[in-house]
């Protein structure tokens, strides 16, 4: 599985809406990834911040700041 693939599937895998092999193909892959690791941590933590149902504001410099972030990473990964 390429990270691209599990970056699909992910949400999926959260929804419970994969298939068992393809539970099993993704946790394999995001165990040995850093990066889809991180991409899975952090929508594990924002679906748990969404569902608790309370909003945290963000200041301003640290919303661009992550917005250039994943913007550069973003190129980064088509560049690839």
């Amino acid at each position: 599985m390429t990270c691209k693939e599990a970056f699909k599937q992910i949400s999926a895998y959260l929804d419970g809406d994969l298939t068992e092999e393809l539970k099993n193909i993704l946790n394999e892959h995001i165990c040995k990834c850093a990066h889809c690791k991180v991409v899975y941590d952090t929508t594990v933590k924002t679906v748990e911040l969404y569902c608790d149902g309370k909003l945290f504001p963000m200041p301003q410099t640290i919303s661009n700041r992550l917005h250039t972030a994943l913007r550069r990473k973003f190129q980064d990964r088509r560049a690839v």
